[in-house]
Formats: C-alpha cells, structure tokens, sequence
C-alpha cells in the first residue's frame, strides 16, 4: 500500500484553493449577468422562457414532480437551457414581495419549445395551480462543484488506500506498473493500424494508468473503443466518461454499434434511436416489472389529484372532514410512491448488474444509482479538456484509469482568470502525460490532412511524429478536380500594408475587422466559383470559416448574407461559420481562418493561446487559407515560424495579388 505523500496532497489543496475560486468567479459572473436584468433581457441571451405553459405533470424518482413546460411557437430563439442545467420555476411577484415565488429543479429534457423540469417538491406550490403566468430561469450549477470538492477532499484525505496509490502515479510521485503483454493478447479483430494496436495493447499490459494521446484525425475514439472492447473481455464491468455531452454520446453509439451491453447514465444531448435505446430510462421500461411500478405511480398520481381537486373545490379554509380526507389521500399517495420507488430501484440494480459498459459525464459518475459501484477500470475520454477535480470523481470508483485526448489542443474552460494563471487550465492529464512519459503511446498515422497541412502542426506539436495516410497524403484540392492544379494546400493572405486595422466592439470589448472578412470571402469565392459544367457530379466541397472573436464572426455572417452563392451554400450546410471550440472534433474540405487582429503595437490577444491556433488549422482535409496581417502576428514567436512555413511551402501571398 502505498505511504502518505505530502507532495501530491499538498498540489491537490492549491487545486481544490484554485476550484473556489473558480466557483466564487463564476458564481459572480452569473449574478452580475441576472441580477439587473429584465424577463426580456434574460430572454434575449437565453437564460429564460417566458411565458411558460405547465402542460403536463408526472412523479419521477423520489416521488419528485416532474414538469412538462411549453413556451410559445413564436419564441423559437436560440437558448442555454440543456439537460443537467439547473433551472427555477417562477411566478409573478405579490405586489407586497420584492421577489417572484420559485420551485427549483433540474431540466431533464429539452425539445424546441418544450422541456422538462425535474423539481425538489413532491406537490405543486399554490402559486402555481392558481393559474398566474409562470417563466422558467436558469440558475447557477452548485451541484458540479458540490461533487468536486467531494471528490477533491477524497482525494487529499486518502492514505493506504487504492485511491491513495492512483493519486501518486497520475501526480508523478509513484512509477506507474505495466505487465509485460503476451502472445496473442488482442482478441477482437480490428483494422487499426501499428501505432493503434500499441496503444491498445499499452492499456491492456497497465496496472495503474495509461494514456492514449491522440492528435487531430489518429483515430483516438477508434482505438479508444478497441481497447475498451479488449478491457471487457477480461473484466466484468468498466466506467467510461467524458467532460462533454457530446463525447458520451458519441462513445454510447460506438459501443452499442460493436454488440457491447452499455448502459447511457445521465440525459444524452444527441438524439438516435440507437442512443436512446441504451438510455437508463428506456432500459428501464422494457424491464418485466415496469408495468407494476407504473401501475403504482397511476394509483398515486389519483390519489394526489384528489387531493389537490379537494384543496381546489374548498379552498384554502377547509374543514376538519375535508382536511382529513386530503391528508388521507396525500398519505396512500406518499406509501404508493414510496413502493414503486423501492421498485425502481430494485429494476435499476438489476439493469446495471447486466451491463458490460457504464457511460456518464464526469460529474454524472456520481449518479445515486452508481453510488455503491466500483469498477476494475475507468476511462476517461477528452481528458486534456476535462478540470482535474472533475476527474477525480470517476477515478474514485476505479482499480485502474485509462486517460485519452491530446493536450495540445483546446485546454478546458476556466472563467477566473486568476485561477487559470495559478494553474486550473493544467489538466491531470499533462500533469500525468509530464510526469509519468511512460503511461503515453502516441497515435502517429493521421487519415484527416494533406501531408502539408499536417506537416507544421507535427514539426511544432508532436516532435514531427505524425504521418499523413496514404488516402490523404496528396488528397489536396487538386485530387478533388482538375480545376485545382496550381492551387496550394496551405496558402497565408497577408494584408499588412493595407491598413485593415482591428476595430474594437465596445459593448462586448470583442475585436472585429471588416476589411479583412470582406477580403477572406472574395478569396473564397474565387475558389469555389465553379467553371466547369460537369461540377455538380462532384461531391460538394464542405467549407468552415474559422474567426477567433464573435464579433469577427457576426461580421463574416453580415457579408456572406449579401454574397448570394455563398449564403446559397450555407443555406445547404456546406458553409459554416464559428469560433474554433465550434469545430472542435469536427473536420472540413477547406478551411478558411481569419486571424483578425492588426494593430501598430503587435499585440495579438488570445490568439497566443497557440494549442486553439493548432486545432483551428487541423480541422481541414484538403485546403487551408489563412488571412491576417504579418506585421503584427510575426511579432509573436509562433506566428513567426508559421509564416516561415508557409513562405517555405510557397503558399504565402499578398492581398494585392486577389484581383477582382
């Protein structure tokens, strides 16, 4: 067992200083946002549905109302509301209040103009049956960071304890174990290629934590689910987690598709009937005792309506008869939920207990049904983007954990910017990745990029490791039409000289510039204007513009509304606009990024975060365009050996060469 070490205890109290003031700086964030801020506000950025409509009422787990709430058609805006938000119902405010009455609880369902609120109450308030207008607000998430103090404190306290040996091989104070592998140890077969199959076998040969680290277009998830596969041929049971919605689902869908018995804990963002197939609730109800407990809570459900028509019917002054006849129907209704709670949980055991696979975000690890759960192995995908504390929590359950993501690109997202500088954004994945080189196998052969798109991210990132496919080594623009002969598969447009100067929104301190969007766009026309007759038999290129600032972005959308062939392509979703977090694990024929900032002083903002510059030019296969002002990225180390590459590759040109 292993002793005490004051090291990583000690690094794991800065950690959980750092989470507080994390919480204390988003906390501020959110009450500084809604404290001032009317209905139509809140409503315009997404934080409220008003009005509501309760069209319908259940008892969920606990004997918890469940509430079905419908907003008008005519509000189909965009909103923040997701499954696990916590979210308040509330009412119009007494005029002798100061605040609207409120019923708490957690949205467990979002459709466009309906979603479900699972709330703490077993009966509806007054206030709400009375029939007064009724909004919903999103409230600020305790319950994340509720559960990773607890695992953090975990954590910290163990000693001579499994936990205790995991937390000093992952911190680096422990050498991590590995068995030597054996002769046909792989039993699923599987067309990974070399680097692939020794990350498998790496996860396999681990006693205490490996690490698959998985640069742009590896096949991480691939691989990640081969050695899943593997894992479950030798253990019973294991955990796999991920910081994202999306990333659950996506792993959910892969294991189902290769036969695994997998159980999706937690609501799924993405909708398939394949993922909803495996969901907690649809494995529920095709469980044989389904229909009693659903017969129960129709019982229940009666008695509760008598109750409440009575409370209707008389008002508030009931008399002694009437209060005992509501009060004996409230108690059958409460022995009534209470049985078929019992029921459920026996139904939920039994489904786990059949499972091979468990799935959940990192926070959804601590679900009350897996309280009592442990696993021989955990994995945990997407973990150079997950906050270290979050990891704890499923590492806790774990004999053994199997970390996978890439630490070179997008880092999480930490809102204090004083714990990011102290050291939140360092994930326990670099720390381990650092610390531990030998836990790492590193996919090399990448299926996504032309060999030159590639080949800067490899030199600057991944010690010039990765090779390009042979499907995709010289699967540039040319290989896609003739047309394209003399076109470059990286190509940077430099405007200094042009004074397209950077201009600050005041409202969002966000930074725009409108010259060189316009000049991006004319680019790119050109390139896809097409000139041949026999082009649409061609499968349609798929283009991403890529800006660093929103207000860069509203810019490019104002301009592409006006270019009818380029607002007729994202009309066809062939053209997309967005941030880089907004492709994130996604991949386009070109990519066309303007880098926006130009200034006389070369300062370049957050465009020095370099790991958000590396996933912005890895997300295109074929074509990569680049627009900015090299007088003032050059000033910038990075910038400057990027620039050198491309004038290498001979793909750097001016804006006075875009006639047009």
């Amino acid at each position: 067992m292993s002793n005490i070490t004051p090291d990583t205890t000690e690094e794991l109290r800065r950690v959980h200083a750092l989470m507080k003031l994390e919480q204390q700086e988003d906390q501020a964030q959110f009450r500084l946002k809604n404290a001032k801020a009317s209905i139509q506000e809140r409503q315009r950025r997404g934080l409220t549905w008003y009005p509501v409509t309760l069209t319908h009422e259940d008892i969920g787990f606990g004997g918890k109302l469940v509430l079905e709430l419908e907003r008008p058609a005519s509000q189909q805006g965009l909103h923040l509301f997701q499954v696990g938000r916590n979210a308040s119902l509330f009412g119009a405010a007494p005029a002798h209040a100061a605040d609207p009455p409120m019923l708490h609880g957690v949205v467990t369902g979002v459709a466009r103009n309906k979603l479900l609120l699972t709330t703490t109450k077993e009966e509806l308030p007054d206030w709400v049956l009375e029939g007064g207008r009724l909004g919903i607000d999103l409230t600020f998430d305790e319950v994340s960071y509720r559960e990773m103090d607890q695992a953090l404190g975990d954590a910290i306290s163990a000693r001579g304890n499994r936990l205790a040996e995991l937390r000093d091989v992952l911190l680096g104070a422990r050498p991590a174990r590995f068995v030597a592998p054996q002769a046909g140890d792989l039993f699923y077969p599987s067309p990974l290629n070399d680097s692939q199959l020794a990350a498998v076998r790496h996860v396999i040969t681990a006693q205490d934590a490996a690490i698959i680290h998985g640069p742009p277009g590896t096949g991480k998830t691939t691989t990640l689910v081969q050695a899943i596969l593997e894992t479950i041929r030798r253990e019973r049971r294991v955990l796999v987690c991920a910081p994202s919605n999306t990333a659950v689902d996506l792993l959910t869908e892969k294991l189902a598709e290769r036969g695994v018995k997998v159980i999706r804990m937690g609501n799924p963002s993405r909708v398939s009937d394949l993922l909803l197939a495996h969901t907690m609730d649809a494995r529920v109800m095709a469980h044989p005792s389904y229909s009693s407990m659903r017969a129960l809570r129709q019982t229940a459900d009666q008695y509760r309506d008598q109750a409440n028509e009575l409370s209707r019917q008389t008002g508030r002054h009931l008399g002694f008869e009437s209060r005992h006849q509501r009060q004996q129907l409230r108690d059958e209704a409460r022995q009534l939920f209470m049985q078929s709670d019992d029921l459920e949980r026996y139904i939920t055991d039994e489904v786990l207990e059949s499972v091979q696979v468990i799935t959940c975000t990192l926070v959804g690890a601590s679900n009350r049904n897996m309280r009592h759960m442990s696993f021989d192995t955990v994995f945990i995908d997407e973990a150079a983007q997950a906050l270290e504390p979050a990891c704890w929590i499923p590492i806790a359950k774990g004999q053994r954990v199997i970390l996978a993501g890439d630490h070179h690109q997008l880092p999480p997202t930490v809102k204090s910017e004083q714990a990011a500088r102290e050291g939140l954004r360092e994930t326990l994945f670099e720390k381990c990745i650092q610390r531990q080189p030998d836990t790492a196998r590193m996919l090399n052969l990448q299926y996504r990029m032309h060999q030159q798109i590639m080949a800067f991210s490899s030199q600057r990132f991944y010690g010039g490791q990765l090779q390009a496919h042979a499907s995709v080594r010289d699967a540039g623009l040319a290989a896609y039409h003739p047309r394209y002969a003399t076109d470059l598969p990286v190509e940077f447009l430099d405007t200094a000289g042009f004074g397209f100067l950077e201009v600050t929104v005041p409202e969002s301190r966000s930074t725009a510039n409108p010259e060189e969007a316009d000049l991006l766009l004319q680019r790119l026309a050109q390139l896809l204007r097409p000139s041949h007759p026999d082009e649409h038999d061609q499968r349609p290129l798929s283009i991403g513009v890529i800006a660093p600032y929103r207000a860069q972005i509203n810019c490019l959308k104002d301009a592409i509304d006006l270019n009818e062939h380029l607002n007729g392509l994202m009309q066809q979703r062939l053209l997309s606009v967005g941030t880089v977090d907004a492709f994130q694990g996604q991949e386009r024929d070109i990519i066309a990024i303007s880098l926006t900032r130009s200034n006389r002083v070369g300062d370049i903002g957050f465009l020095s975060d370099i790991r958000r510059m590396n996933v912005g030019m890895t997300r295109a296969r074929r074509k990569l365009l680049l627009v900015g002002d090299s007088s003032t990225l050059g000033a910038h180390p990075f910038f400057k050996e990027l620039l050198a590459f491309i004038e290498r590759m001979g793909g750097y040109r001016t804006a006075w060469e875009i006639g047009e």
